[in-house]
């Protein structure tokens, strides 16, 4: 039986989500599988999987401004405490191989998990980085992504390879990473099952992502559908609790936090789902074949990028959150139609190759 640990970033619930497939795959190919993580990506999976192994590995911890400007200053004054956790989290793997003796390494952009002599996958769709700085800036921040990358043995792209490809120009760059890359379609932890022919629900929002801005735009949203005759159905991305409790208005269902199944039919029971465009959740709703409402976290250019470029794709409508409107976002929403959901293997077979060569 091959032993795998598989560490995903802290940076929002996103990371951990989308391991879910890849573990219940693994889980299916008979291997013995480790989780290293910790706060709530760990409450998150140890949810979904109580039986397996966790391991306590700290996270980089970063947090966001109350705007845009103090967001970019945020980020920046982080990189050195970043650049401490990627050296402390590979002195750590080094431990932890000398005890455990892993087969195979699944690092989710955690880039100090590689491990020479031992074969190392990172997970990222972003091999192209934005940067609010402009083209050299963003070149310039390719070359350090890539040798950081080079590091490892394979690197796996959560996409399709052609113009089916959630991610744009981030996981389609011009030059690819100096190791094996495979792009091994989206990982979601959604199951498509037929859509109820009514709907109970107006929307759907699953808030994530670093703090304050969960907690900004959780705010602004009760405050909106407090005056309007809305069913909303609220999931604050809180898998390990730890939040204030929310009084919510009439019409409104909260939750923490809601396992996979579940969160997949009040999707699917919901006009339209109201969200950051963080790639993991992009992932989700094209698994389904929904229409979301995108608000980008202010300062993370990520999903600002990818919040723009899917509207243009038709797949949904994208509202900068200081200008956000909840009546505006649900009468646009009303002209972009669901879409049929979408099936993938590829992540499967890449596993089963993988797990051949190792």
């Amino acid at each position: 039986m091959l032993k795998v640990l598989v560490a995903p970033l802290d940076w929002g619930l996103g990371h951990a989500t989308r391991c879910i497939p890849i573990i219940k795959e693994l889980i299916n190919q008979k291997c013995q599988v480790i989780v290293a993580a910790d706060g709530a990506q760990k409450a998150l999976l140890h949810a979904e999987f109580p039986f397996l192994t966790f391991v306590e590995l700290p996270g980089y911890r970063v947090r966001y401004g109350k705007n845009r400007a103090l967001t970019f200053l945020r980020l920046m004054a982080s990189i050195p405490k970043i650049l401490i956790r990627i050296k402390r989290e590979n002195g750590w793997l080094r431990r932890f191989a000398d005890r455990e003796r892993p087969d195979l390494v699944i690092s989710d952009n955690r880039y100090g998990l590689y491990l020479p002599g031992t074969v190392t996958i990172f997970i990222t769709h972003q091999l192209s980085i934005r940067t609010p700085f402009g083209k050299v800036a963003d070149r310039l921040l390719q070359r350090i992504n890539y040798s950081a990358i080079g590091r490892f043995s394979v690197c796996w792209v959560p996409d399709m390879a052609g113009e089916d490809g959630l991610a744009g120009e981030l996981s389609h760059p011009k030059r690819m990473p100096p190791v094996p890359t495979r792009y091994i379609g989206w990982l979601s932890r959604m199951q498509i099952v037929p859509a109820p022919s009514t709907k109970d629900f107006d929307v759907l929002v699953l808030l994530s992502g670093p703090e304050p801005q969960r907690t900004i735009l959780e705010r602004i949203i009760i405050e909106q559908v407090a005056s309007s005759d809305c069913k909303m159905v609220l999931v604050r991305g809180l898998p390990g609790g730890g939040g204030r409790s929310l009084a919510a208005p009439r019409g409104v269902v909260v939750y923490d936090h809601l396992p996979a199944g579940e969160l997949g039919r009040f999707m699917l029971r919901s006009g339209v789902v109201l969200s950051r465009p963080g790639y993991s959740t992009v992932m989700d709703l094209a698994r389904v074949g929904k229409k979301a409402i995108f608000v980008p976290t202010p300062g993370q250019t990520e999903q600002e990028y990818l919040g723009e470029y899917l509207a243009g794709k038709g797949l949904g409508i994208c509202m900068q959150q200081h200008a956000f409107s909840l009546k505006a976002a649900l009468m646009q929403a009303r002209e972009i139609g669901d879409r049929p959901g979408t099936g993938n293997e590829q992540m499967k077979s890449e596993i089963g190759a993988m797990l051949e060569t190792v």
